[in-house]
């Protein structure tokens, strides 16, 4: 209500909610906004989430970017059927529509997904406008963009309307010395039983303290792949590559070094390499301690990144998605009814 470019994304899970009702309250939400919101589509990475809806048991992995493909097909289809109705019988929704409200300033609210999974690689290129990531160098950033970049266009979509936005806690010192010190500080605040509880967490709540912390990180086999199926697996194979006992794995897992970390010049250089290369379109920013660490960056490192070129000085549009570059994508109906007059 107090801005008026920002754009606000909410987190929602296509697990356990209905189509109609929450693509209704997107649309209400966009047009609240004049066009500035997004959903962070979900799946439900953790098992006992199932207890809290009905269900008998938490749906697989792979069903559950299963059953968000044809929600968000229902979804898109409702925000387009203004007038129409839907009809949709699929496997896992039946929903007749119209939805009652109309497009939005933005067409329709921005999606934005962060699986990095076999599944949410493909769910990802096939629905999203924006694709939170997480990888640590410049070269696994790059390799993940022309990866799901890669399977937009297999899926018929522009690739450069899937935006890749990993993310980004800068760490900004005067030096690179102060810059080292201030990131051995923040690291040196995790207490280890909350590193094992927070690793944890990935893993659908295990209950890291029952291991020897200095014996080589446990073998856990496939445990925890019906979660966040991405996460532990890489938590898995770095463990295992690197030889790391549990202790230094959880540490690393709570506090991980990435290339964010130096004088706002080497931070600046870093992000527009990272963005120039095309590891990434943008970056999901976060301050390591708030609200010092986002001070940092925006007092110092932004002015860089203005100066050369690299980041904005204005907005360009009032809609999220016109502040993404992104276009507003054509109502089916109207697309149908162009093709129809052979237009």
């Amino acid at each position: 209500m107090e801005t008026t470019h920002i754009g606000l994304a909410a987190t929602l899970s296509t697990t356990y909610s209905d189509p109609f009702t929450v693509a209704r309250q997107f649309m209400s939400i966009d047009h609240i906004s004049g066009g500035r919101a997004g959903w962070n589509v979900v799946t439900s990475p953790l098992e006992g989430s199932a207890a809290n809806y009905s269900r008998p048991e938490h749906p697989a992995h792979d069903l559950r970017y299963k059953m968000a493909a044809e929600y968000i097909e229902i979804a898109k289809g409702l925000w387009d059927s203004w007038m129409h109705r839907l009809d949709h019988v699929g496997e896992f929704f039946s929903v007749q529509g119209p939805l009652n409200i109309s497009r939005s300033p933005q067409g329709r609210p921005v999606l934005i997904q962060a699986g990095s999974s076999e599944a949410g690689r493909g769910f990802a290129a096939t629905i999203a406008d924006a694709v939170f990531t997480g990888q640590a160098t410049r070269a696994d950033a790059e390799a993940f963009s022309a990866d799901v970049k890669g399977r937009a266009a297999a899926a018929g979509r522009n690739p450069g309307e899937v935006l890749i936005l990993p993310g980004c806690s800068p760490i900004v010192g005067r030096t690179p010395e102060e810059a080292e010190e201030k990131y051995l500080e923040i690291a040196g605040l995790v207490e280890i039983n909350q590193a094992l509880n927070y690793m944890g967490r990935f893993f659908n709540d295990l209950d890291f303290t029952q291991y020897d912390l200095d014996a080589p990180f446990p073998e856990l086999g496939d445990f925890g792949r019906n979660g966040w199926e991405s996460s532990t697996d890489s938590i898995k194979k770095t463990a295992r590559e690197k030889e790391l006992s549990l202790r230094e794995m959880a540490l690393q897992v709570s506090t991980g070094r990435h290339e964010f970390i130096g004088t706002a010049e080497q931070v600046a250089d870093r992000m527009q390499d990272w963005f120039e290369s095309g590891a990434c379109d943008g970056f999901m920013l976060s301050g390591a301690v708030l609200p010092q660490g986002f001070n940092d960056f925006v007092d110092e490192v932004l002015p860089l990144l203005k100066e050369r070129g690299v980041f904005r000085t204005e907005y360009e549009s009032d809609t999220l998605r016109g502040n993404l570059g992104l276009p507003i994508p054509e109502n089916r109906y109207t697309a149908a009814r162009n093709a129809g007059a052979g237009r």
